[in-house]
């Protein structure tokens, strides 16, 4: 996993075919995703339930690239090997999610994955002041964590910039978590984000019999967030 700033699209598997994870991970690779998001969920830190590191494991087989992993749980210390060992490439916790975040991402970077952050709309940029040379990605959520589909909240712009502007030179990442599609892909883009995680906005419509609308509401999305530079 090379670090670069292009627009990366992470298709979110929330909105899947749970029925059918592994050919529904093939067929996102096949239509241009860059990385697969698995979002998992606790019902205690979020209040939904989704997956655990048995569902990592079984589609890791089925993803040529990134796996990248967002643990919406709390505690999230005791489960990161698992996950890791699971064939997580990137790991992401939240700041609130244990008491020595500094810890949890030692313990993500020690287990082999990468370390990601990640901050609710309430938790501002500066909280990962300190953190700077711990992370390799810091998740920006653009709606409050534990359901796909939300509205995204614009207000959530100005604390990317403000990431891109502490970030500076550092190899970390700037990775968008709610409401993506081709209207907020932009606005999130032209502020520093480069990896775009996207649910519904890329399932809907297709089917792993239908794949071909995938790959089109993929470039959707691509072409929206690399307008801005064009």
């Amino acid at each position: 996993m090379t670090f670069d700033r292009k627009i990366k699209i992470a298709p979110s598997i929330l909105s899947a075919d749970f029925a059918n994870f592994g050919a529904e991970c093939e067929a996102i690779e096949a239509q241009g995703a860059d990385w697969v998001h698995v979002d998992v969920m606790d019902g205690h830190f979020v209040p939904n339930i989704t997956f655990g590191p048995a569902t990592c494991a079984a589609i890791r087989p089925h993803i040529k690239g990134v796996m990248d992993v967002h643990l919406m749980i709390a505690p999230v210390d005791p489960y990161i090997e698992a996950f890791a060992k699971a064939g997580a490439d990137v790991i992401t916790a939240h700041v609130e999610a244990g008491p020595h975040v500094h810890r949890t991402l030692q313990a993500i970077r020690a287990a082999g994955a990468k370390a990601g952050i990640a901050l609710n709309p309430g938790t501002p940029a500066s909280t990962i002041e300190p953190l700077l040379d711990m992370i390799d990605l810091v998740c920006v959520m653009t709606v409050n964590p534990g359901f796909g589909g939300q509205k995204f909240i614009h207000s959530q712009i100005e604390k990317v910039e403000q990431l891109r502007a502490l970030i500076g030179e550092r190899p970390i990442h700037i990775e968008i978590d709610g409401g993506v599609d081709p209207t907020t892909a932009p606005l999130v883009a032209k502020a520093g984000a480069d990896v775009l995680v996207a649910g519904s906005a890329v399932f809907k419509g297709g089917s792993v019999t239908n794949p071909n609308v995938y790959g089109d509401n993929i470039k959707a999305i691509r072409a929206a967030a690399q307008g801005v530079w064009a």
